[in-house]
């Protein structure tokens, strides 16, 4: 099984300064409304577990989506024994030895070396399964419950609770409900607790094996306990064979061949990656009927929801990638971020439980466009079209919501340099109105479509020719002065101008011909890639971590530590010249992406990052969502078969296929020469084969403008 392969600590080797991926260890089913993890550190805030700690402080559950952004209904268990004179993490903690342990998305499996205790945590959609063996007496299992709690016994072997605490929520009292059944009876007088910060330990006598059965809800401590009763008669190996098979479902979706075994291992563990987030955030009630808490009214209401997604990092690869092989769940979720819109006035941005209204744009705006133009969820499109253009006509009083400056974005035609970030939120506004057009089309309303496709041309307000760079304009219209094309921050979003200026998806060949020439296009790309990582930090004071991971590799001011680079190989294509990316994409496959610890060149950010390795290894990339086109790439696969979502195959062979051959010689689509330097998703979704003839020398040959990628202007 693939599962067994994937090794949940990938990308865990992080601290506050430098990122390998701000991943965490997670164990939980696919799109799970629980993760668990393995505590190590209570002294480190949300940079809580690191593979070369050898303390075991106990099994996380958790919810959090990115150290930037905390966690939220957390709690903690840990099996303890024997006398404790103190109760508290660091005096129930224990040694482990992180090389006998089971890291999987399927399970975790730990030995307490100082207890002697061997137990392992199995994940269900709405809980869990822990069992534990015990070799000294009192056997107990220590509560940590973060935050505002209350517990109470409600026999020998229930106990059921809540705790409130999260980084941030419209719900001052937003309540995460558990109850746990336990094979073999609490000892003791009958536990009745409530406070804040609460470390309980539950005594079970002199037994040799307990086992926890875990119901959790947001919704109540009812839900909680049905959720349970649903899994009740479960055992251990049950849970276990449900958890594999729903892992294995998503995993042999896109089965690969590599001649290095290192890269299939890195390959999977990637794809792991794409399956946890966004989580879920509804559940199922006595009806079979889906419900959900609606944090902004504070009611419980019917229907599904989502959360933990920053949606200005995924829409550039996991919901394409969802479009190919999930076709299902993307159907659901949009669904689910509709009723985020319902609740609340304005669609999702960055949800962690709900609106945190972080990073620029309203980029959910993709996510929508994309499913539009590949006729997925089509159903909802009108009702998205208003969701969508409210965002783009109104200012929300409340700055979580919406766009940044919307009015001013209308009256000037930019963003002014008073905002923060004002050239992100420019750039992105101008790709949600071409993503507004874009759905409009898609439903037959061409003044619409027509009026915001105009108005996606608004990236053209803030090009200064003389630089060749977007830059920051005041409300006269002047450029900021004193610029200087490495500062990062103020006037962009985690780069520079280097990094920032290029967010064109819709109409790149309209960019090239504000550079004046194609060949001047060229040069600006060749100056990005061949220089020296350099940054200056006066936009933000200091240096963040962003700037120390993309200055670690030597890439120039190809920024892949980052999403907002992710796309700058493949500008290349659009001046007809392919060839001069396909060496820089391998390499940076190869030399920036691996299965360690490390194995990230920056945040991974929700999946977002694994998918452009995915997308990459392909060799095709969705450059531009909402064009239902893939830019050809470069393969890292020797073989790929795609289970596609309509049922068909995607075929995908590369020969030769050795780390000489640096570049693409010739494609084949369905055993014919492909010539257009992209794929159409209508094509893929059919069920095709793509046949990469790759060569040590590159092919330059004459394009026809036919030949090239998507743009308004083409």
């Amino acid at each position: 099984m693939i599962i067994h392969t994937i090794d949940t600590r990938h990308a865990t080797a992080n601290q506050y300064s430098f990122s390998s991926g701000n991943s965490l260890p997670y164990t939980g089913v696919p799109f799970g409304m629980n993760f668990f993890g393995v505590q190590t550190t209570d002294q480190k805030g949300s940079w809580w577990f690191h593979p070369e700690d050898r303390t075991f402080q106990g099994y996380r559950l958790t919810h959090q989506p990115s150290p930037w952004m905390g966690d939220f209904s957390r709690m903690m268990f840990t099996p303890v024994s024997g006398d404790l004179p103190n109760i508290s993490t660091f005096h129930t903690q224990s040694s482990y030895r992180p090389n006998e342990s089971i890291f999987r998305p399927t399970h975790i499996s730990i030995h307490q070396l100082r207890y002697d205790i061997r137990s392992t945590m199995i994940p269900s959609m709405y809980g869990g399964i822990l069992t534990a063996q015990y070799q000294d007496e009192q056997a107990g299992l220590m509560l940590t419950l973060p935050g505002r709690f209350a517990i109470e016994q409600t026999d020998a072997h229930t106990l059921t609770g809540h705790v409130i605490n999260f980084s941030g929520c419209e719900d001052s009292d937003f309540h995460f409900y558990f109850t746990l059944l336990f094979d073999q009876p609490i000892v003791g007088d009958a536990l009745k607790e409530s406070g804040e910060d609460g470390q309980i330990v539950v005594r079970f006598g002199n037994i040799k094996e307990q086992t926890m059965r875990l119901g959790t809800s947001f919704i109540s401590s009812e839900q909680a306990t049905l959720n349970l009763t649903r899994e009740k008669d479960l055992t251990a190996a049950d849970y276990l064979a449900q958890s594999e098979q729903e892992w294995e479902n998503y995993l042999s979706r896109i089965e690969v061949e590599h001649q290095d075994k290192s890269q299939t291992d890195t390959f999977y563990h990637n794809f792991y990656r794409m399956f946890l987030f966004p989580q879920t955030f509804y559940e199922i009630n006595e009806n079979n009927e889906k419900i959900h808490y609606d944090t902004y009214s504070k009611v419980v209401r019917p229907g599904v929801l989502y959360t933990n997604n920053g949606f200005w990092d995924t829409y550039k690869t996991v919901y394409p990638m969802y479009s190919l092989i999930a076709k299902e769940k993307y159907e659901e979720m949009l669904e689910g971020f509709l009723n985020s819109y319902n609740e609340t006035g304005f669609l999702p941005k960055w949800l962690s439980p709900d609106e945190r209204g972080l990073m620029p744009g309203t980029l959910i705006d993709a996510v929508i466009a994309d499913a539009a133009v590949k006729g997925i969820r089509s159903d909802l499109m009108e009702q998205f079209l208003v969701a969508m253009k409210k965002a783009a006509t109104i200012q929300s009083e409340n700055s979580n919501y919406g766009r940044q400056g919307t009015l001013d974005y209308l009256k000037y035609g930019y963003v002014p340099s008073n905002y923060h970030e004002s050239v992100n939120h420019t750039l992105d506004y101008a790709y949600s109105d071409f993503c507004i057009s874009q759905v409009a089309n898609t439903i037959g309303d061409r003044e619409t479509a027509d009026f915001y496709a105009k108005q996606s041309l608004n990236y053209k307000n803030i090009f200064d020719q003389e630089t060749g760079f977007m830059r920051a304009k005041d409300t006269d219209g002047n450029f900021r002065e004193n610029f200087l094309d490495i500062r990062w921050g103020r006037d962009y979003a985690e780069g520079s101008a280097w990094q920032s200026s290029f967010a064109v998806y819709q109409d790149f060949a309209g960019l090239i011909h504000e550079y004046g020439s194609q060949e001047a296009f060229e040069e600006k790309l060749v100056a990005l890639n061949n220089q020296a990582p350099r940054f200056n930090v006066e936009g933000y004071g200091f240096e963040i971590h962003e700037m120390s991971e993309f200055a670690a590799i030597e890439f120039g001011q190809m920024a892949i530590s980052n999403q907002p680079s992710f796309h700058l190989p493949y500008l290349f294509s659009y001046i007809g010249k392919p060839e001069m990316a396909q060496p820089l994409l391998k390499q940076l496959m190869t030399q920036a992406f691996n299965a360690s610890t490390n194995g990230y060149p920056g945040d991974e950010d929700n999946g977002s990052m694994a998918g452009w390795y995915i997308f990459n290894s392909l060799g095709f990339y969705p450059v531009s969502p909402g064009t239902g086109e893939y830019v050809i790439g470069m393969p890292l696969v020797s073989k790929a078969t795609v289970h596609l979502s309509s049922g068909e195959k995607l075929e995908i062979n590369t020969s030769p296929n050795y780390p000489q051959q640096q570049f693409l010689h010739e494609v084949k689509l369905n055993n014919e020469k492909h010539t257009p330097l992209f794929f159409k998703h209508e094509d893929l979704i059919k069920g095709a084969s793509i046949q990469y003839q790759l060569g040590t020398v590159p092919t330059p040959r004459k394009l026809t403008n036919a030949d090239l990628p998507f743009s308004l202007s083409k």
